[in-house]
């Protein structure tokens, strides 16, 4: 062995002594291994991460750290070869890295143009390398796999610590030139400590010359042709860019109706959702994965057992399947209450018609102050005036109305076998969500703004159909076609990393940051359909969520099924809602009111009021928001966060975990990974995994979580394959009976892990 071989042994052999100190492990085997080789330092490093990597396991679990540290040693080797500077170094020339990836069109010219090279140079000395050791091996190995910018060989340039100052300073590039320096330090800190996580379009698209940076859209179809066209090309061009979607299909005429009178020519939803899904499929996003779209109809829509509700399922007409979409259904208090009517033998009788919303228009339909005609999907139950039932029964005793009629039960029973087959529909409960609509003043009480949720469950905001007033042939021959654009919901997330900012006592100000950073995302988003940016900044919508709630617990030493977890998450959220409301209100005193306030729950003080925010903290903040006015229309949402949580080295949103030990396997990977901070004490909090906790502890933690949401919580029901029907029947009960508005999923053990769409993932 050679002098220097020896000397780079040596080296590298201390650096796993350090390794050993400060974690507490044996890494005798490791040393013996790599004395014994002749490579270089880049494959002795290859060899110590492979070694790391099997390790990890229950009884060693912070060799994810070490591992870590050897998949650190490669990123910085590989980033200081295309960068070209000594990879001993860590991080090279950060202006150096803004000038090589602008001039080869990989992040865009504003970066350069707005901030000078004086300003860059005092950012790059806030960047601190140590922040790299914070990560787990599987979260700092998605994050430089999904996230670092890279050339177009896929060759790496960023480091770990430049993509989060990149994402400051793009999210604040527009602030005032004497505070932005600062805010950009803050935005750093909340995401360096790893305090936080922006959502995946962020994650990926800061500073970047591509790409938008918002998660969530919803559109509403309207009963014609130029309409579902419409939508198809409109969510083509999201989901090319990686948005994820939902759509309603409520309005659309059901299979049998009319069509210019010609009796029976409708051939109903299934046709046009076959559609979506082949947009789903052939329009990818950003050549990453295919698109991800979720349909959503009324239970009380004629086409709901006539082929809706079996989409996805593996038996029937395969010409009436869409295997690649995912649906939703929509449900009001009546059909609930219905399920619940039974005989004296304690069967279910209640009835429940479904209708055509083409026919109910045609033969009773009612007209709103506009003499625009509504249908029954236009109303809802608010709490002192049942709208929605009231326009169903006088459908139900209309004679002239046609309808399909069933027991609530049957229905029922088919939306949950085919949740226990595919893991959907999801839940929609429409009169809870829109009876807690801060924003319903817009349309006034009993009407319908809210139709469905996104792709994940978690966004409720006012939503309707963009149409077609005119088309026409202009001066210079042009064939221009005038829309008016209806609201197209849009929705920026981010989420807070409960485990390391709820111990670090950091929630106050993180939030505060957090808020500024979501807000600015609207302003600097370029969304490439029209009426979903006008959307976007008329409400200037946000959504602040959380992860690593089951992390959390285990840190506390708080056991999931317990009263304890249940009041934890009340004044756990109840801070976290009113941090959010605090800081939007600051920065509507800053920089204005989102263009809807006068007149909403906020303004009045409805909103705190439904809430029972009773307090002296509650009672100022409620003057203050009245006076002062709100920064956003809505602000906070708990999406699913699978991927993103991951990088933060935490549990998923607000689930209970996997298990303690599993194989985390992807197309390009596959290795062990363990429950976050893993030790004696937080492995009897982490015991009891999803399939074995009792659901309806984790639905009574949301329902206690959910009354401080103003939108809704991306929340999964893990059930057993073999589950009794009355079982799962009782869960979903129970779920709208606590006041939940949305549950996602119900995975049940025989399905195969559900692929969820990380564009929701914050």
């Amino acid at each position: 062995m050679t002098i220097s071989v020896q000397s780079e042994h040596v080296s590298f052999l201390e650096s796993i002594n350090q390794v050993e100190q400060e974690y507490n492990i044996d890494a005798s085997e490791l040393k013996k291994q790599i004395s014994q080789l002749e490579v270089s330092p880049t494959e002795m490093n290859k060899h110590a991460l492979h070694y790391a990597v099997n390790q990890i396991a229950i009884d060693q679990p912070d060799w994810t750290f070490v591992a870590a540290s050897f998949y650190l040693n490669e990123l910085y080797f590989k980033a200081a070869e295309s960068r070209g500077y000594k990879s001993p170094n860590k991080y090279g020339d950060f202006y150096g890295l803004l000038k090589q990836l602008t001039d080869i069109g990989i992040y865009s010219n504003d970066l350069l143009s707005l901030y000078s090279k004086d300003e860059i140079d005092t950012l790059a000395k806030a960047i601190n390398p140590k922040k790299d050791h914070l990560f787990t091996y599987i979260g700092l190995f998605l994050f430089a796999d999904r996230y670092l910018a890279r050339d177009y060989n896929r060759n790496i340039y960023e480091l770990p610590q430049e993509r989060f100052m990149i994402i400051a300073m793009t999210l604040m590039k527009y602030e005032k030139e004497t505070i932005r320096l600062s805010l950009v330090k803050e935005a750093y800190w909340a995401l360096s400590n790893l305090y936080m996580t922006v959502a995946t379009p962020t994650l990926a698209n800061a500073g970047k010359s591509f790409g938008q940076l918002s998660s969530c859209f919803i559109d509403t179809v309207d009963d014609s042709l130029d309409s579902i066209y419409l939508n198809n090309w409109d969510i083509s061009r999201l989901s090319k860019d990686g948005g994820g979607i939902g759509i309603y299909y409520g309005k659309v005429r059901a299979l049998g109706s009319d069509i210019k009178k010609f009796k029976e020519n409708s051939s109903g939803v299934v046709p046009w959702i076959k559609l979506v899904n082949d947009t789903a499929v052939s329009v990818d996003q950003l050549g990453q994965r295919q698109g991800a779209i979720a349909v959503y109809l009324d239970l009380f829509h004629k086409d709901i057992m006539s082929g809706f509700l079996d989409l996805k399922t593996n038996n029937g007409d395969e010409r009436r399947k869409a295997h690649d979409i995912f649906t939703g259904v929509t449900i009001p208090d009546l059909f609930m209450q219905r399920i619940e009517e039974k005989d004296e033998n304690g069967r279910s009788i209640g009835e429940w018609h479904t209708f055509c919303p083409h026919q109910v228009k045609q033969i009773m339909g009612w007209k709103d102050e506009k003499g625009n005609l509504l249908g029954l999907e236009d109303f809802y139950d608010e709490s002192d005036h049942k709208y929605f039932t009231e326009k169903y029964e006088e459908a139900v005793k209309n004679p002239l109305l046609p309808r399909k009629t069933y027991r609530a039960m049957d229905i029922m029973a088919r939306i949950m076998v085919s949740q226990l087959e595919t893991g959907t529909p999801y839940m929609f409960y429409r009169d809870e969500v829109n009876r807690k609509n801060p924003n319903k003043h817009l349309l006034g009480k009993g009407r319908t703004s809210i139709y469905c949720s996104n792709l994940c469950t978690e966004i409720t905001q006012n939503m309707s159909p963009t149409t077609i007033v005119n088309e026409y042939q202009d001066e210079e021959g042009n064939i221009v076609m005038v829309r008016k654009p209806g609201d197209f919901v849009v929705c920026n997330l981010s989420s807070v990393n409960l485990a390391k900012a709820v111990p670090a006592n950091v929630l106050e100000r993180l939030i505060r940051i957090q808020v500024r950073m979501l807000d600015n995302v609207i302003d600097l988003n370029t969304i490439s359909v029209r009426q979903a940016q006008l959307t976007n900044k008329k409400f200037r919508a946000v959504g602040l969520g959380t992860y690593g709630w089951h992390h959390l617990l285990a840190l506390k030493g708080i056991h999931w099924e317990s009263d304890a977890a249940v009041h934890f998450a009340d004044v756990l959220y109840e801070d976290i809602a009113f941090y959010t409301i605090r800081s939007s209100m600051e920065l509507a005193m800053e920089k204005g009111s989102y263009s809807q306030f006068s007149g909403s729950e906020w303004q009045t003080g409805d909103y705190f009021t439904r809430r029972n925010y009773e307090t002296e903290r509650w009672s100022d903040l409620k003057r203050k928001v009245a006076i002062h006015g709100l920064r956003n229309g809505w602000l906070m949402a708990i999406a699913p966060n699978s991927s993103t949580a991951k990088i933060g080295g935490s549990t998923d949103g607000i689930d209970p975990i996997y298990s303690v030990e599993y194989a985390e396997e992807k197309k390009n990977f596959k290795f062990k990974v363990t429950a976050p901070d893993l030790n004696h004490h937080t492995y009897n909090y982490y015991r009891r995994v999803r399939h074995e906790i009792d659901q309806v502890w984790s639905i009574k933690q949301n329902a206690a979580r959910g009354r401080h949401i103003d939108q809704a919580i991306s929340f999964n029901l893990y059930v057993r394959h073999d589950i009794k029907a009355k079982d799962l029947l009782n869960l979903h009960l129970e779920s709208w009976k606590q006041g939940l508005k949305t549950t996602y999923y119900v995975r049940s053990t025989t399905q195969a892990e559900i692929e969820e769409c990380d564009a929701c993932h914050s």
